[in-house]
């Protein structure tokens, strides 16, 4: 046998990926060093030679030519009558050099270096993968779902790379079943056991922002920066975007053509509602903005505490809390201020501030109704109870009470 075909020999290495052939060679070399050293005590005197190419591997072995009866280590030296057997010229001083073959080895001991090698080449490729993700946090990716289990679905990348989406990490509205196609962004990457553990999201705002980057060529190319994304996923999100260009309106080229542009961004997000605003450095008019759609009258800001009390006429405040208090939310994130929203009392329309009740009424049961922009008497009593128990934190019963404390002032 004049060498030793280690692809023909080793067929788990075609099934292999991730790992390439000078890489996979240089481990192979150095296991079979190991097997020549278990056999013959060194590997000193042997030559490896690994062709990357073709995948041949040739182990040959140099002894130094003895006179019989003076060797003292055959497995450096060779007596001058076992080398005449192999070559008749061979004469003492000289080098003799021998070819081994992988069957001189035995079965057992190949059997063993197989499986050395296919475990040092699994530790290899889960490090590359390890490398290549670790290299792509934050990068859009597109897989196919393999399981979808309670807490968490297992989508594998086009080369069968296993990806995890927590539950936590999925827009509410996401419903997966095997073999679905689901794109999601590299969020995190750890080492759990010698195994790379690489966790996507469809939740975090990197990934809204390289979908705009794929429908939004002007962000692609730098003409538009997005400044900052806030988001309630599956409900809400604001996306602050900038033009260095007078001649780019930003959130124009963001939303497109009759919402072309962002259409499929709110499907791909499972009708995430998504306000696109021109950022400025102005900050009343920042949360102005923030606050879309609802129209401000007036804002007061306290840039210390970084506070900002926005006064709105009483059928715009509904407007700027938005469902669920998502709007006012989203806003104060996305200004870094803590937003708190008024009515502004019609000037006809009878009215009495809530602080007037602060003998009656509990001073936290104030503060919640406030949070959520109800500072007056009558704009509580313009809600039903099942809607103020919606907005608040409060309870049934303590609703019934304001109300009834309320209603008294007016009778």
């Amino acid at each position: 046998m004049s060498s030793i075909n280690l692809i023909e020999s080793f067929q788990e290495f075609k099934d292999f990926k991730n790992i390439d052939r000078p890489t996979m060679m240089s481990v192979l070399e150095d296991v079979f060093r190991s097997m020549i050293r278990k056999k013959y005590g060194t590997d000193e005197n042997c030559d490896v030679i690994v062709n990357t190419d073709n995948g041949d591997l040739e182990i040959w072995r140099t002894r130094t030519v003895m006179e019989d009866g003076f060797s003292e280590d055959d497995d450096l030296e060779i007596e001058l009558a076992e080398a005449h057997k192999f070559d008749a010229d061979l004469e003492v001083g000289e080098e003799y050099v021998e070819q081994i073959t992988l069957e001189s080895f035995g079965r057992r001991a190949i059997l063993a270096a197989r499986q050395t090698l296919v475990s040092k080449i699994l530790e290899l490729e889960k490090d590359e993968i390890f490398k290549k993700y670790k290299d792509r946090v934050g990068e859009i990716i597109s897989g196919e779902v393999y399981q979808v289990w309670k807490k968490e679905t297992l989508v594998l990348d086009d080369e069968g790379n296993e990806l995890l989406l927590p539950k936590s990490e999925q827009i509410p509205a996401d419903y997966f079943k095997k073999g679905d196609s689901v794109k999601a962004v590299v969020s995190k990457v750890d080492m759990m056991n010698s195994n790379p553990k690489i966790i996507i999201s469809r939740t975090a705002p990197e990934f809204l922002q390289r979908l705009f980057e794929l429908e939004v060529p002007e962000i692609f190319d730098g003409l538009i920066t997005i400044k900052k994304i806030v988001r309630e996923p599956g409900e809400r999100a604001k996306v602050a975007v900038e033009s260095y260009d007078d001649r780019i309106d930003p959130v124009g080229a963001c939303v497109g053509m009759k919402g072309s542009r962002i259409h499929g961004i709110v499907r791909e997000l499972k009708n995430e509602n998504i306000d696109v605003i021109n950022y400025t450095n102005n900050i009343q008019l920042y949360i102005q903005r923030a606050l879309s759609p609802a129209k401000i009258t007036s804002i007061k800001l306290d840039d210390e505490k970084k506070t900002a009390a926005v006064y709105l006429k009483p059928d715009q405040v509904s407007l700027a809390i938005g469902r669920g208090g998502h709007n006012i939310k989203l806003a104060g994130k996305l200004t870094g201020y803590e937003i708190d929203v008024y009515r502004e009392a019609d000037e006809q329309e009878e009215d009495v501030d809530l602080e007037e009740f602060s003998d009656e009424i509990d001073g936290w049961i104030i503060d919640e109704l406030k949070r959520v922009g109800l500072d007056t008497a009558k704009s509580i009593l313009s809600l039903s109870i099942g809607e103020l128990v919606k907005r608040t934190d409060l309870e049934e019963e303590t609703i019934k009470e304001v109300i009834s404390i309320l209603q008294a002032e007016f009778e």
